[in-house]
């Protein structure tokens, strides 16, 4: 009789200003068999802390003194592609959150999220995949996606060169160079691409379509070699960013709820 294999555990580096948000976090992932390997206070003690543990997720909290939180996610996948970063934010409809994503982070959770989904979403990501509650990341999207709210940051928080610098793809999403990176993709592909972008999982994206799941997975698999894409959470920001997707699109009918629930 075959044994199952042992469920992975990941490990977990939490970068957040505030100590007591960080304990409160470990607390709750050692609790869940989900191994907490260090801490940071800051961006800067989070990427020499990522290249040193070599962790498998990273928690970030954005805005952090010294270096922020969206610096620190340039450093750390720049370093470390495998290394899957969780957005923490106060609110959703965020600007930095957007550019988060943009920069190559997996997803974003409040940081009033219940322990369950912490520990689910960090499970999720650790899978490779990306954590979208469709809801909130297409109205995320929408607002910032182009347009006046994306580059209407003067006033909140400063940004370091570095990442300005890596988000130069994301704000110029509109340029011929960005919508000709579309021209790789077949006409299924970007058929796909623009479900992908509404939010759409793969087993809604087989019924929308008429496929099979492993033929979705495969087109899937396609468009992020030929684009360059780590998740879905960068395939949802290019699809609004080269007008796949356009804010106001409804969803297909047989979009589902996030599959990690209330937070959709």
């Amino acid at each position: 009789m075959t044994s199952t294999p042992p469920e992975r555990t990941p490990r977990v580096l939490i970068a957040d200003d505030q100590t007591l948000i960080r304990t409160g976090f470990r607390l709750i992932l050692t609790s869940r068999g989900i191994d907490v390997v260090g801490e940071a206070a800051d961006g800067a003690e989070a990427v020499a802390a990522a290249r040193r543990l070599r962790p498998d997720v990273v928690l970030m909290d954005i805005r952090m003194p010294n270096m922020d939180g969206l610096e620190a996610t340039r450093l750390i996948l720049d370093h470390s592609p495998d290394c899957r970063v969780l957005i923490l934010t106060t609110f959703d409809l965020d600007r930095y959150v957007y550019r988060a994503l943009a920069l190559g982070a997996s997803g974003f959770l409040l940081k009033d999220v219940t322990p369950q989904h912490l520990a689910a979403a960090i499970r999720l990501v650790d899978t490779g995949d990306a954590l979208l509650a469709p809801s909130i990341t297409r109205r995320l999207v929408e607002r910032f996606a182009g347009g006046p709210h994306a580059e209407d940051a003067a006033g909140t928080h400063a940004w370091n060169a570095g990442a300005e610098h890596r988000h130069d793809a994301s704000r110029s999403a509109h340029t011929p160079t960005q919508h000709a990176r579309l021209t790789a993709l077949t006409p299924r592909e970007r058929e796909v691409l623009s479900l992908l972008g509404r939010g759409l999982s793969n087993a809604e994206l087989a019924a929308e379509l008429t496929l099979s799941e492993a033929t979705v997975k495969s087109h899937v698999a396609r468009i992020f070699a030929k684009l360059t894409l780590r998740d879905r959470a960068q395939a949802v920001v290019l699809a609004y960013e080269t007008g796949l997707v356009r804010p106001g699109d409804v969803p297909p009918p047989s979009t589902t709820a996030a599959r990690l629930g209330p937070n959709a």
